[in-house]
């Protein structure tokens, strides 16, 4: 028999493969079947590996939609710090209040959330300018503060409908809860000033599990005495009959600033940006409302000793405040274990004054309900290094739950009354 013509009828060639040799061997049906299964077979694999693919992105799309990645966001995140939401929540007896979310309410993990409210003659910006200030800068990074205007006193607000019930500040007060279930926060540090601490006070009655702890500027608890009954009636009379006149801002930057503002060094840049800022952005005839309801106040001081016991509070006044008196006063009503009290000298308006002072008693009261323990106090290099005067700020300080390394070190006098320089 022939080898060649049996090696042909094979379709096997023993010389080096050319593409005329492989033309003829896909030829062969073996071949050919085994060469179409293979072609198949990847094309298949490679269809499925990109339906997978296209599957795989469309689901992650999907679920970043409705389910965003939480990511671990750095403590000192400018971006979320810096941020301010502001949104408007519809309560009982408010109505409609303007709230303004400085923060990243979304991780709210580890950080301290505020609750504040302003004084008459002012909105949620006296707060929002404090917190923005540099000595704030690294409390704020950890922190949400939520800024809610009284009905009516938000920036370049109309004027309130004739048929509008303005609520009492009692009803202020109480509505408070709703802004926090709308943002679904449970429990908040109370942050007041003037008419706005007497108005979380009531808050903290109405609602104590709510409550953290309270820092209260210039809180007056009492009912209005005759004096400040009369000033204010002629300032309603002002804001009613010929708005916001040199009269009702006179009033008003007394009320800011008390008595003493003569001896301030920058007195004149203090009265000039305050006085714009209520032509500018306080409604008159909505302040009036405020004013009335500020005035129709009564006494809570008795209730504040005996069903707030149990809740730590700061009362923070200046020697030149027109109210420093009272806030004295109201601390020697009030069960010590719990309050402590900060008077800062030379200085009225605390927020604008003494920022720096103010910002560093919020820290350590803070600390004392286990929030920011990792923070130093600001302006301070390490908190060891207090200088005499600085050291007895720590009288400010609650009961601690937590304690940072560094604070392990620090002595832990009794809470007292005490004064800081300026």
């Amino acid at each position: 028999m022939n080898r060649a013509h049996d090696t042909r009828s094979f379709g096997w060639h023993p010389q080096p493969p050319t593409s005329r040799g492989f033309a003829d061997a896909i030829r062969h049906p073996v071949v050919s079947f085994c060469y179409l299964s293979l072609s198949l077979y990847l094309s298949f694999s490679s269809s499925i590996f990109c339906v997978y693919v296209l599957h795989l992105y469309r689901f992650q799309t999907e679920e970043s939609r409705t389910h965003p990645i939480t990511q671990a966001i750095p403590e000192n995140s400018a971006i979320d710090a810096n941020e301010v939401k502001s949104i408007e929540v519809t309560t009982k007896n408010c109505g409609k209040l303007h709230v303004h979310v400085q923060g990243d309410i979304e991780n709210l993990e580890k950080k301290a959330v505020f609750l504040t409210i302003h004084d008459i003659g002012n909105n949620h910006s006296s707060f929002q300018d404090f917190v923005d200030h540099p000595c704030m800068s690294e409390i704020k990074q950890r922190s949400v503060f939520i800024h809610v205007d009284v009905p009516g006193q938000h920036d370049n607000a109309d004027d309130l409908p004739n048929d509008f019930n303005y609520p009492t500040i009692q009803q202020i007060g109480e509505d408070l809860a709703q802004v926090l279930d709308h943002l679904k926060i449970n429990i908040v540090v109370g942050f007041g000033e003037g008419a706005g601490a007497n108005i979380l006070v009531r808050f903290a009655l109405a609602h104590p599990s709510r409550i953290l702890g309270l820092v209260l500027i210039h809180l007056i608890a009492t009912g209005v005495g005759m004096m400040e009954y009369f000033k204010d009636r002629f300032l309603n009379w002002k804001l009613s009959s010929v708005g916001m006149d040199q009269s009702a801002e006179q009033y008003l930057v007394y009320h800011k600033f008390g008595a003493h503002l003569e001896m301030v060094d920058n007195k004149e840049t203090l009265i000039s940006e305050y006085t714009e800022k209520l032509k500018k952005q306080i409604n008159p005839r909505n302040l009036k409302k405020y004013v009335q309801s500020y005035m129709n106040r009564k006494d809570i001081s008795s209730m504040i000793a005996n069903n707030l016991k149990n809740v730590d509070i700061l009362l923070v006044t200046g020697s030149k405040a027109a109210y420093a008196t009272e806030v004295e006063k109201e601390y020697q009503k009030m069960g010590k274990e719990k309050t402590s009290i900060l008077k800062i000298n030379d200085v009225a308006d605390l927020m604008q004054e003494a920022p720096e002072k103010l910002a560093q008693s919020l820290l350590l009261f803070v600390k004392g309900l286990g929030f920011l323990t990792s923070i130093t106090l600001p302006g301070v290099e390490r908190q060891r290094t207090f200088s005499g005067g600085d050291h007895k700020m720590l009288g400010a300080v609650g009961r601690r739950r937590t304690l940072s390394m560094e604070e392990y070190d620090l002595p832990r006098p009794r809470r007292t009354s005490l004064t800081a320089n300026k």
